[in-house]
């Protein structure tokens, strides 16, 4: 069932938490993440036209535009993994007459149900390096959001590649190779989430 951008806070969390399949994991990754680039759009914004920190004023600007665009994208990711969902319930739930095309369709369906947590994935880390830049270059008093901000696209992250890994052994069925280059990517991302994760920990 599709997700709309219109729904509360409090619709959408009933909807996760009823016997619908979807919003499901997936989804809540994505919003887990859009709450991380949100976060550092609201320490950009804070940090942009305060004298004290005029010298990353440029920084934060261009910081605060790309993040804005990754908040877009992982919001669609919330829609984009309930749609890709229910493509792969539909496939599951043909007829088995015909075997072969029932398979077929499952495999395609779980290369969209993969792409969508596997964008959410590239988003977040997209994301998360703008953290990164952000940290000792944008307001101090918010330097507890921009942690904030980097384990909530953290556990997007991860959370994204519970979602990926879950529709690769029917992917591999039909397509080994692109199963196996899906999985490398998203082990890519968590290697390199993994180091930025270190890396604000200890900048100063």
């Amino acid at each position: 069932m599709s997700i709309s951008k219109s729904l509360t806070i409090e619709e959408y969390l009933t909807r996760l938490g009823s016997a619908e399949p979807a919003p499901g994991g997936g989804a809540a990754a994505a919003l887990t993440s859009a709450q991380g680039a949100a976060l550092i759009m609201m320490v950009a914004n804070l940090t942009i036209g305060k004298p004290e920190y005029a010298e990353f004023e440029e920084l934060n600007k261009e910081v605060l535009g790309e993040a804005e665009v990754l908040l877009g994208s992982l919001t669609d990711g919330i829609a984009n993994d309930a749609d890709a969902f229910g493509k792969v319930s539909a496939a599951y739930a043909m007829p088995k007459d015909d075997e072969g095309i029932r398979s077929a369709e499952i495999a395609s369906a779980s290369v969209l149900a993969a792409e969508a947590p596997l964008m959410v994935m590239e988003d977040s880390l997209a994301a998360l390096r703008l953290a990164v830049n952000l940290k000792g270059r944008s307001n101090k008093r918010l330097e507890s959001d921009i942690y904030v901000a980097a384990r909530c696209l953290d556990a997007g992250i991860r959370s994204a590649s519970y979602n990926v890994e879950a529709n690769l052994p029917a992917i591999a069925k039909a397509d080994p190779a692109l199963a196996s280059e899906m999985r490398q990517h998203a082990a890519g991302i968590l290697s390199e989430t993994e180091a930025l994760i270190s890396e604000i920990r200890g900048k100063k």
